[in-house]
């Protein structure tokens, strides 16, 4: 029994940028960043079609970005192997951070924004101080051997992904650090809402839920093709249901309990999904194809169910 509303897609935006490598939503769900291959990222309102302003300092494509929990800042990774946070309000680069060898591919703020993380092809991943001067990294994780994919962030966790097939997840307030061996290219990784679970997006077109104290495969969700794509994972509101893009154009949602399909939207044909954002606290979704996100939500002139 699925207690969700069929999702349509509400609107389209064309982002002028080449190819939206990443769309994040901010903190409360309002606005959301497009990042692009032509090297800068943009702020949106998506449900008014908006563009609220674009920032502009990097020298390669730009990979992810997030904002910050009071939607003050941002902080973006790109190929220029550098990490950058931003004022909001100016779109000025407020400091740039250089301490990675390779491409940056992910980028996360701590909860309290004080800390920005950051995952690279040079298999490490950094923890940036945005609140001091500090221009050096304050720690360097260098447990994994090769590019790290995705990194998610709690209060007192990391967790990232790897083309080295682990997952690792590091406990801050103890110290330790858990690795497990997937078998697959991890391409994503992220916690389920109530944090007893992680979802790992692999290479070999599958989804697995892990749950995280005891380890144990929970459950593996099937479909969707991966073919040489970095897809993203995410986990709705109400942690019912897992979501994927697809090399195949579709988004699909899984019950998080039977791993049946229970839905599937079409973004566009045959043009993958390699970048996806749930809403936090609404059954809404952002896609990005190509140089298009869309934003998914339930018609509000039908009764909610």
């Amino acid at each position: 029994m699925s207690e969700k509303s069929e999702l349509t897609a509400l609107i389209s935006i064309n982002c002028k940028q080449q190819v939206v490598r990443a769309v994040r939503f901010n903190i409360d769900g309002t606005y959301c960043l497009t990042c692009g291959a032509d090297k800068k990222i943009k702020l949106w309102n998506p449900s008014k079609q908006l563009l609220l302003k674009t920032y502009g300092g990097h020298g390669n494509e730009v990979y992810d970005a997030a904002g910050s929990c009071d939607s003050s800042h941002i902080v973006s990774c790109s190929a220029d192997k550098s990490v950058i946070l931003w004022d909001v309000t100016t779109g000025q680069p407020i400091r740039r951070y250089r301490g990675h060898a390779g491409s940056v591919t992910c980028v996360k703020f701590n909860e309290e924004s004080t800390m920005a993380v950051s995952g690279s092809v040079d298999n490490t991943v950094a923890f940036w101080d945005v609140v001091s001067r500090r221009q050096e990294p304050v720690q360097i994780l260098k447990d994994a051997k090769d590019t790290i994919t995705s990194i998610q962030v709690t209060d007192h966790e990391v967790l990232t992904s790897s083309v080295d097939c682990h997952m690792r997840l590091y406990d801050l307030r103890v110290g330790k650090m858990i690795s497990d061996y997937i078998g697959h290219i991890i391409t994503y990784s992220s916690f389920t809402h109530d944090g007893q679970c992680y979802v790992l997006s692999c290479a070999d077109s599958t989804i697995k839920l892990f749950d995280k104290d005891s380890g144990e495969l929970l459950n593996t969700f099937t479909g969707h093709e991966s073919k040489d794509y970095s897809l993203e994972n995410a986990v709705n509101e109400k942690d019912s249901h897992i979501i994927s893009g697809s090399a195949s154009g579709e988004i699909f949602y899984w019950d998080i309990v039977s791993s049946t399909c229970t839905q599937k939207l079409i973004h566009t044909r045959n043009k993958p999904v390699v970048s996806l954002s749930h809403h936090p606290t609404e059954n809404s979704l952002l896609t990005a194809s190509e140089d298009e996100i869309k934003l998914w939500g339930v018609q509000s002139d039908k009764m909610d169910e």
